[in-house]
């Protein structure tokens, strides 16, 4: 079956549309409750949603949550809505702000106020770490905001960035249930993060931390980073933790990756061969690039193929260009598919719509993109080394613009070859 580029292209743009639609918060949090009819409450319902997907959340658990209620949302900038019933915040991402911090505070006023007859039903998405900063005494927000710049500049993977932040917050780690006690604390959670550590997915706010002060300073002595941590940071992370156990939550994992990959798969087009390779595609682009690009040179030549990947990369940044990991991911990829015979088409984007400071969900490239940007007058290689992905990729006219999608399971990856 022969296949143009053009047809290529779309069908890969459908495939990357099937993983948002299978990672819906409404269709999830709905789900949920179909399975788990809301018993009501003697008290009060307090609903709280943080991450990309809150504003979905929020609005479709509050059809269900029988009984007197407080709703609120914080979401990221650029995802401004409304939902009746509830209050709904905006803070930046990825490094926190005053909004985020005046958004945290909110959160601890209504978890402070809930008693054992209340409980507290938390809807956690991808991207609610940087959005409500809570900076445990004496820490400040600009120390959190010098940590997060670090930890996104470090190359290090999410489960790592969150096992520190969880020590310098109140929220994360754990935190609803220790401000929300003795009310009971139920977490619905959109997974983004590989493996579905929920510890992991905004920082755990509904789960235990992933590690200790102690663990914190050994990760970050270990990667080079320790010193340059601000000086109240370092003094935090050496004092010694008197932490009172931790109240249990009951915690339900409602969409993720995996899922995502699967509708991609069950969406490709007849007369294709499609498969999962991984689901675990993490570690540093140029890692993942060679992973994806070894997968093409073994799939069969005598069929159109479709190569699904799912995970989340890391960049290290040395330059001071713009882009994100799935652009990067993307320029990589096709630099080193330049000398393929046959027509191909790849795609990497967020499920968010968002990679990194950027107005692009990732990159969707081909055959020619490499000489797209060549006739452009730029020059691949340079970009490279300056993080410059973005332009090179807008120089082809290959940047994956969607719009925040309203939810996020982490990245996904198409490869077609024809």
């Amino acid at each position: 079956m022969s296949v143009g580029l053009a047809e290529m292209r779309a069908l890969a743009g459908r495939l990357y549309a099937a993983a948002v639609t299978a990672a819906d918060p409404a269709l999830a949090v709905r789900r949920h409750f179909e399975r788990h009819p809301d018993p009501g409450v003697a008290g009060h319902s307090t609903l709280i949603a943080v991450g990309k997907a809150a504003p979905a959340m929020l609005a479709e658990a509050r059809e269900h949550v029988r009984g007197p209620v407080t709703a609120l949302a914080v979401t990221h900038e650029g995802n401004e809505t409304t939902v009746p019933g509830a209050r709904v915040l905006t803070a930046s991402h990825p490094v926190p702000s005053e909004s985020g911090l005046q958004a945290g505070r909110e959160i601890l006023a209504l978890l402070d106020a809930a008693g054992a007859a209340d409980r507290v039903l938390a809807l956690i998405s991808g991207g609610g770490s940087a959005l409500i900063p809570a900076p445990r005494a004496p820490l400040t927000l600009a120390d959190k905001q010098a940590v997060n710049r670090l930890l996104l500049a470090s190359g290090l993977d999410i489960t790592a960035m969150n096992l520190v932040r969880q020590q310098l917050s109140e929220l994360k780690g754990g935190g609803f249930l220790r401000h929300a006690a003795p009310a009971p604390v139920t977490g619905l959670i959109l997974s983004d993060v590989i493996g579905n550590e929920l510890g992991a997915v905004a920082s755990g706010p509904t789960s235990p931390p992933l590690g200790t002060r102690q663990d914190a300073l050994a990760l970050l002595t270990r990667h080079g980073l320790l010193e340059q941590l601000p000086a109240a940071v370092r003094t935090l992370l050496e004092t010694p933790e008197t932490a009172a156990p931790l109240p249990a939550a009951e915690n339900h994992l409602i969409g993720s990756n995996e899922q995502s990959l699967q509708a991609m798969r069950d969406a490709v087009a007849a007369g294709w061969t499609a498969r999962i390779v991984s689901d675990r595609l993490v570690g540093d682009v140029a890692d993942a690039a060679a992973e994806i690009v070894r997968a093409a040179r073994e799939a069969p030549a005598d069929r159109p193929t479709a190569l699904i990947f799912g995970g989340e990369t890391t960049v290290t940044l040395r330059g001071t260009g713009k882009g994100g990991r799935n652009q990067e991911l993307a320029l990589r990829v096709a630099e080193a598919m330049r000398d393929w015979s046959g027509d191909w088409t790849f795609l990497s984007g967020g499920t968010d719509g968002r990679d990194g400071p950027t107005d692009a969900a990732g990159g969707l490239v081909d055959g020619g993109t490499m000489a797209r940007i060549a006739a452009a007058g730029q020059d691949v290689q340079a970009l490279l080394a300056n993080n410059d992905s973005h332009a090179a990729l807008a120089a082809a006219g290959d940047l994956l613009l969607t719009g925040a999608t309203g939810t996020n399971v982490a990245d996904v990856q198409v490869m077609l070859l024809n």
